[in-house]
C-alpha cells in the first residue's frame, strides 16, 4: 500500500480519478510554473520593465530547459519551495546577463499559487462535465421510475409509503445546486497570484498594476488587484464545495446500500462486489465508497480551515499543509462523481411496492 490511496497502482481504481489527479503532477506542475516565467517576462516587457532581448532570452531558456526532478527534490528539502531550484535550471540556459531579468520582482509563492491556478481550472472542467453527466443520469432514474413507492424510512423505521421520485429528487436536487454554483467557485480561484517577496510588488515601482494586469492577461486569470498570499478564502471556497459534493454524494450512495439489503431489496444491482469467500455475495462496493470518500473530505475540510491561519505578510507552515490536503480533496470529488455515476449504471431494476415486493 502507498501513502496515498487515491494514486496507489490498484486502489485508485476505486477511489482515485486519474483524469483530475493529472493536474497535479510534477509535470504539470512544472508546465504551470514555466508558463507563469514566460507571461511574466512578456509582461514586463510589455511594460518595459525588462528588454526585449531579456524577454527572448528568457523564452528561450525557458523552452531549452529539462528539470531534473531529483535536484528539485534536494533542494525543495532544503528551501521548503521548488522555485529556488527551478530557476537556477532555467538559468542554466539563460545567458548570465539576462539572470536578473528572469522572475523579476516576482516571489515564490507567486509562481506556485498561479501554478496551482492554473491546474484547477483544468481540474474543475473534468469535475464540471462529469457532474453534469451525474445530475442529467439522476432526472433520467425519476422519469424512468416515476410512479413508483417504496417504504419511507425515518431513523432507520418504517414509515409510510412515499413517491420514489421524492428519495431521487433528495439525491438531484443538492447536486444540481452544487452544480449551478460552481460557476461562482471557479471564477474565485481564477486569479492571479503575483505580489511580491511581501505583498507590495515593490521592485516594479509604478509598473506594478500594469505588470500585474498584463500578465493575468498572458496567462488568463483575473488580476486580483493585490495580494492574496495569505487570504486563503477562494480556496477555502473551493474545498467546501468540495466537501458539500461529496457529503452530496455520499448521501446517495448511504442510500443505495440500504435499499439493496438482502432484506429490504428496494433495489437490485448488476455487476457488484464479489467475495473471496461467499460467492453468492454482491456487495454494495460502489455505494460504500462513495460513503468513505464524503467522510474522507469531511475529515480533510478541517485540515483546509487549520490551513486558513497565515501568520504575518506570508506562512510557510499553513501555506505547505495547504499542499497536502487541497490536492487530494480535489481527486476525491472528482472520484467521488465517477464512482456515483457508476453505481447508478448498476441499478438495474427498482421493484414496484405494491407488486413485487413480499407480505
Amino acid at each position: 500500500m502507498t501513502v496515498s490511496t487515491l494514486e496507489h497502482p490498484f486502489l485508485k481504481g476505486l477511489l482515485g480519478q486519474e483524469a483530475v489527479a493529472r493536474f497535479f503532477s510534477a509535470e504539470e506542475d512544472l508546465a504551470a510554473m514555466s508558463a507563469f516565467e514566460r507571461g511574466l517576462a512578456k509582461a514586463e516587457a510589455d511594460a518595459g520593465v525588462i528588454s526585449n532581448a531579456a524577454r527572448d532570452a528568457v523564452l528561450t531558456a525557458l523552452e531549452k530547459t529539462t528539470f531534473d526532478l531529483d535536484a528539485l527534490c534536494v533542494s525543495t528539502a532544503t528551501d521548503g519551495v521548488v522555485v529556488p531550484e527551478f530557476l537556477r535550471q532555467i538559468k542554466e540556459k539563460l545567458p548570465e546577463e539576462h539572470h536578473g531579468a528572469l522572475h523579476f520582482g516576482a516571489t515564490s509563492q507567486d509562481v506556485i499559487d498561479t501554478s496551482l491556478t492554473i491546474r484547477l481550472q483544468g481540474a474543475l472542467k473534468v469535475i464540471e462535465g462529469e457532474l453534469v453527466g451525474l445530475v442529467q443520469e439522476l432526472a433520467e432514474l425519476k422519469d424512468k421510475y416515476a410512479g413508483r413507492e417504496i417504504i419511507g424510512r425515518t431513523r432507520m423505521q418504517q414509515a409510510l409509503p412515499i413517491p420514489l421520485a421524492h428519495r431521487f429528487d433528495g439525491w438531484h436536487r443538492p447536486l444540481n445546486d452544487l452544480l449551478n454554483e460552481l460557476a461562482s467557485v471557479h471564477e474565485k480561484i481564477s486569479y492571479l497570484q503575483f505580489a511580491g517577496a511581501v505583498g507590495t510588488l515593490d521592485k516594479l515601482g509604478d509598473k506594478a498594476a500594469l505588470v500585474r494586469k498584463n500578465l493575468a492577461a498572458e496567462l488568463s486569470l483575473r488580476d486580483p488587484m493585490g495580494s492574496w498570499h495569505t487570504d486563503r478564502r477562494r480556496l477555502m471556497a473551493l474545498a467546501n464545495w468540495l466537501s458539500e459534493l461529496t457529503g452530496s454524494i455520499g448521501k446517495l450512495g448511504q442510500d443505495v446500500i440500504q435499499m439493496a439489503v438482502n432484506e429490504v431489496q428496494e433495489v437490485y444491482l448488476i455487476g457488484s462486489g464479489g467475495s473471496s469467500a461467499m460467492p453468492h455475495k454482491q456487495n454494495p462496493v460502489r455505494g460504500e465508497v462513495l460513503v468513505t470518500l464524503a467522510r474522507f473530505n469531511a475529515m480533510n475540510i478541517s485540515g483546509m480551515h487549520q490551513a486558513l491561519l497565515h501568520e504575518n505578510e506570508r506562512s510557510g507552515s499553513s501555506w505547505t499543509l495547504e499542499w497536502m490536503v487541497l490536492p487530494q480533496m480535489v481527486v476525491t470529488g472528482a472520484a467521488s462523481i465517477r464512482r456515483a455515476r457508476e453505481l447508478l449504471a448498476q441499478i438495474d431494476d427498482i421493484p414496484d411496492m405494491d407488486k413485487d415486493l413480499p407480505g
